[in-house]
């Protein structure tokens, strides 16, 4: 692996700020992860942002298919070089200059499950995009191994209580069974992060414990209830765009269980899902598939 600042001098390149490029310096880190992320020579990878093959050259290395999803294009030439000095067979590599917020992850050939592995080092002002993005699509992903900043990270496995514990926690928690596989610090990427980052590993369960009657109510809720973190949930539910009347919002609270004066942080999960399935029954009148009276 050549030093990507030595590597992208040679080619003429420099990193680009506005797309979040910070590039591994060190091969061993990048075979780290992928040997701790299980892929086996039966899986079809999606890799988001491979930029000089840092993760992607490892991955084809254990992975039946890769396919490598690049927004810069003038990276491409300097990947396919860099794979192709390592005697990689080129037609394990499918190289796909596209944003991946445009990508439709059904789209993939699935390996021997049937579903995709996905991993990346995400940039942070798209990665609470592509992580919604995820969830939407875990019927075609079997699991996803993301490097985030360590604040993100952070917030994706915090538990109820705390200031971390968010939308993201929520939605991720209830479909997921997350867990932190690696920690890598900042003066192992060019140019140096500000934070050092965090691999995470997120399993999609076949179905969770607790299911919603509306997985895209759900999400409204989440964001109806982390809208004004400092609001009780009664008032962060009447300021959202749920658009729903302080007596609906009430008993929607009282059949679930939970006093309207708590806060978003303080509901797990399964709290989430209760309310979610109430609000959605007081706004449509629907209970059990039959129309109130």
């Amino acid at each position: 692996m050549t030093y990507p600042g030595i590597l992208l001098k040679a080619w003429q390149l420099g990193p680009k700020k506005q797309l979040g490029q910070n590039f591994l310096t060190d091969p061993s880190v990048s075979e780290m992860i992928v040997r701790k992320s299980g892929i086996t020579d039966q899986d079809h990878v999606v890799e988001i942002g491979p930029g000089l093959g840092a993760l992607t050259i490892p991955l084809l290395k254990k992975a039946k298919k890769v396919y490598a999803i690049e927004k810069d294009t003038s990276l491409i030439p300097v990947l396919r070089a860099e794979v192709l000095a390592e005697n990689i067979p080129i037609e394990k590599l499918d190289i796909q200059n596209r944003n991946v917020l445009d990508v439709n992850f059904f789209e993939f050939e699935g390996g021997a499950s049937g579903k995709i592995v996905i991993i990346g080092n995400l940039p942070y002002n798209i990665s609470s995009q592509i992580l919604i993005k995820l969830m939407q699509s875990r019927q075609t992903v079997r699991k996803a191994i993301f490097m985030f900043q360590k604040e993100l990270a952070q917030r994706i496995v915090a538990a109820p209580g705390g200031k971390d514990y968010g939308r993201l926690s929520v939605a991720l928690q209830y479909c997921s069974v997350i867990r932190k596989i690696a920690e890598v610090r900042a003066n192992l990427f060019f140019p140096k992060p500000k934070v050092d980052s965090e691999v995470i590993e997120i399993v999609f369960k076949d179905a969770p414990e607790d299911l919603v009657n509306n997985e895209d109510f759900f999400l409204k809720v989440i964001k109806a209830g982390f809208g004004r973190r400092r609001k009780t949930l009664r008032n962060s539910l009447l300021g959202s765009e749920l658009d729903i009347s302080s007596d609906k919002a009430i008993r929607a609270l009282e059949k679930s269980g939970i006093d309207p004066v708590r806060r978003a942080e303080t509901l797990t999960v399964k709290e989430f899902v209760m309310l979610s399935n109430f609000l959605e029954e007081e706004l449509t009148g629907i209970s059990d598939g039959l129309l109130k009276t």
